[in-house]
């Protein structure tokens, strides 16, 4: 059975933040395609009390490979709970 390339991605705590605006977590973005993106992470709190965390699919990290048709934004459907 031949490999299979999945969208997959990791994070790692910040031990580098100075401000909020800085990012909780950091880490890399791997597409289908192989072309690794930043990732960024903050997690957040609503005007409800509910945390939830923040997703920043950033800029490819090797320009040369990045696709020249910007990938399309991702519908998120809202009306499901999430699980934390």
């Amino acid at each position: 059975m031949p490999y299979e390339s999945k969208d997959e991605g990791v994070l790692f705590k910040n031990d580098r933040k100075q401000s909020d605006s800085h990012p909780d977590y950091t880490g890399s973005w791997n597409d289908a395609d192989g072309v690794e993106y930043w990732l960024n992470a903050w997690v957040n709190e609503s005007a409800g009390g509910k945390k939830y965390i923040k997703l920043k699919l950033g800029s490819a990290k090797d320009e040369k490979k990045a696709p020249s048709q910007p990938k399309p934004a991702v519908e998120i459907d809202e009306s499901d709970d999430l699980p934390f």
